[in-house]
């Protein structure tokens, strides 16, 4: 019990030492503290004199304005040449920095024409004549009370300039060092190499056009068999007495490369032959020379087959340094896919439409798009399977197409199908094909068996199209033309032969030649590419189609056989399928004769002397339809436009009257397509 009573007081002991160790000093030391006396009361002057007035509230609150440009700049020189300097010179950099006093501006100022030399040789002037005159009492150092750089502005420096007659391109010359310099089978690249550069020759020397000129030569260099060529050396000789410019290129194309194997990568549902075929089917083959364009040529063939939704064709170096296998990186499409369309036209109003692609059929291996369209006077509904395509590049086709189209009270309901072969690529198409078709022709208004027509054939057809257009989506130049020839029976109680051809025309002249610019933007390079040239006047379109059927006056071809004109895509001016004969109800049908031109005057629209992607195009198109050649009398439409070129290609509305309606009437047209 005792020691429980001392455990029990120890723990109390204890507790009290930690409590005083634990306090603070100033409470163990208990010095007294100063006593504080009270604020006194403050009168009314120093209350106002410790209150900020308002009006520095006011400057304490408001921002200060930004502080202007040490010194400013007065170029006095052609507008153009002005521009350009005020926009690279060298003082420029300087006029926002703070602490720039006179003395320093003046230091500049002795550099200054050093390096407006610099600048106006990179535009071919290497005699100019240049003065430069700083503020005036530029000498005299102005401080404030603490030394400090004066806060006011320097003053303006005056910049005077003649830049003397421009130094002319007087010759290009390009040599060759490596494999290029000898073979024969690289003649014709050496030639294109040294014609395109000599397109320079004349011209106003610059310093971008002579990037340019090195950039296209290796351009051409490394495009065929030279992939790793390289500009070895370069030189621009001015001869100041002479006011020429003397250039020479050096190329080092290195060692010729041919192409290896086809590796293609990504290929899990569909069968990587198919993309490989598609490869050696642009030329691509094994030992064959390395070519851009060949390579460029793959990677769309591959796309547009449908299988894949992204492709990547390229080449990869080996060790042995000539051998280049091809890399074809894919990812594929899904096997079946549904799109949904809306959309609407000038002609056929608001459409909407159910589209289904199946990539790989079960069985066969065979691709199926599939398709229905509901448009204000159209309706279709069509299937359309292909194979995939063979060593050579042809498809095996069949396709069916229900049709049902409104013309003013008549009504056409048409039945179609097809068998045959196709073979798609950049410059030509191809197909062999047989055709069933069927027809029938009602009249609602005077709906009786007289008035009821229904026709069918079959025939054997041949198509064939070539392209020679520099640009697949903006053309500016070249020709397409398309043929279709067809021989076949007219079916049912009378059974006779006809023939069937039709032909298209169309081709791009660009207007004013191939003269350069005559007043280009400094800094930039002259476009004097004959490919990609396109000019202020613009350029010419016509276009020229034409269509026959001969058979016997008795012949009952079908009318989806027989040709009829009007609308967006052949005589502006009139309605979707206005132009053909008249039948004996009144109505307007297909005839066995077409003929239709249209002549397109194409010009762009600048912004100051900046080519916008507005274009102004002014037409005329005329078109005929008639059961006898010598019958056919054209209307004429005639009119004015709008024409955007969007990345997806040209969108154009067009104004449009016509001459035998005395009716205006809008068009719309998107894309283009050959």
């Amino acid at each position: 019990m005792k020691l429980a009573n001392a455990d029990r007081a120890g723990r109390v002991c204890f507790y009290l030492l930690c409590g005083l160790l634990l306090s603070p000093l100033p409470a163990l030391s208990q010095t007294p503290a100063e006593p504080v006396a009270a604020p006194a009361e403050a009168t009314g002057d120093d209350a106002a004199d410790d209150e900020p007035s308002r009006e520095e509230t006011r400057r304490t609150r408001a921002a200060r304005p930004p502080a202007g440009p040490r010194f400013e700049i007065d170029v006095q020189a052609p507008d153009a040449i002005r521009d350009f300097l005020l926009r690279h010179m060298e003082l420029q950099r300087f006029r926002e920095q703070r602490n720039l006093d006179a003395n320093e501006l003046g230091r500049l100022l002795v550099q200054a024409p050093a390096n407006l030399r610099e600048l106006l040789a990179t535009l071919g002037f290497f005699t100019p004549v240049i003065e430069v005159t700083g503020p005036p009492g530029l000498g005299e150092t102005t401080a404030t009370q603490n030394g400090a750089a004066a806060s006011v502005p320097l003053g303006t420096v005056t910049i005077r300039v003649e830049p003397g007659p421009v130094t002319q391109i007087g010759s290009v010359n390009v040599s060759f060092v490596g494999d290029i310099a000898t073979a024969p089978e690289a003649a014709d690249q050496r030639a294109d190499i040294q014609r395109e550069a000599a397109l320079s020759q004349g011209l106003p020397f610059s310093q971008a056009d002579w990037d340019r000129t090195k950039s296209a030569a290796l351009r051409r260099l490394i495009a065929q068999r030279y992939p790793s060529g390289t500009i070895q050396n370069s030189l621009a000789d001015i001869d100041n007495t002479q006011r020429t410019a003397n250039l020479y290129i050096e190329l080092h194309s290195g060692q010729a490369m041919r192409i290896g194997d086809v590796v293609v990568q990504g290929a899990e549902r569909y069968d990587a032959a198919t993309a490989e075929r598609l490869v050696r089917l642009s030329g691509l083959t094994p030992g064959s020379d390395y070519d851009l364009a060949k390579l460029q040529d793959a990677q769309r063939r591959i796309a547009e087959s449908g299988y894949y939704d992204s492709v990547f064709v390229y080449v990869e170096p080996t060790l042995d340094g000539q051998s280049l296998p091809v890399m074809v990186q894919l990812r594929e499409s899904k096997k079946q896919k549904v799109v949904i369309g809306v959309g609407g036209s000038t002609d056929n109003g608001a459409r909407l439409s159910l589209e289904h692609t199946h990539n790989s059929v079960p069985g066969i291996g065979w691709r199926a798009l599939s398709k229905l369209q509901l448009e204000r006077i159209d309706q279709l509904a069509s299937t359309d399977w292909s194979s995939p395509p063979d060593g050579d590049g042809w498809r095996k086709i069949v396709g069916a197409q229900l049709a049902k189209q409104l013309n003013d009270t008549t009504v056409t309901s048409s039945q179609r199908m097809r068998l045959g072969q196709t073979q798609l690529g950049v410059e030509y198409d191809r197909s062999y094909y047989l055709q069933y078709d069927r027809a029938r022709v009602v009249n609602e208004a005077a709906r009786n068996a007289a008035t009821e027509i229904a026709d069918s054939s079959i025939t054997a057809n041949y198509a064939w199209t070539r392209r020679r257009f520099d640009d697949l989506i903006f053309p500016q130049r070249g020709y397409g033309l398309a043929v279709e020839l067809g021989a076949g029976y007219t079916l049912g109680t009378t059974r006779l032969p006809f023939g069937r051809t039709q032909a298209r025309w169309l081709t791009y002249w660009p207007l004013g030649g191939l003269a350069p610019v005559a007043t280009p933007v400094p800094g930039q390079a002259r476009e004097v590419s004959t490919a990609s040239r396109r000019t202020q006047l613009g350029r010419l379109a016509l276009r020229v189609e034409g269509g026959a059927v001969i058979a016997r006056d008795a012949a009952p071809i079908p009318d989806t056989q027989l040709f009829i004109t009007g609308g967006d895509n052949s005589v502006r001016g009139y309605g979707l399928r206005d132009i053909g004969v008249q039948r004996p109800d009144g109505t307007i049908g297909p005839g066995r004769y077409k003929a239709v031109v249209s002549l397109e005057w194409q010009r762009p629209i600048f912004n100051s002397d900046n080519r916008s992607n507005w274009e102004n195009v002014v037409f005329i198109d005329g078109g005929a339809v008639a059961n006898k050649a010598g019958d056919l009398e054209p209307v004429w439409g005639v009119g004015t436009g709008i024409r955007f070129n969007s990345p997806v290609g040209p969108l154009q509305l067009d104004l449009a009257y016509g001459l035998k309606t005395k009716r205006f009437r809008i068009h719309l047209n998107v894309g283009f397509k050959f």
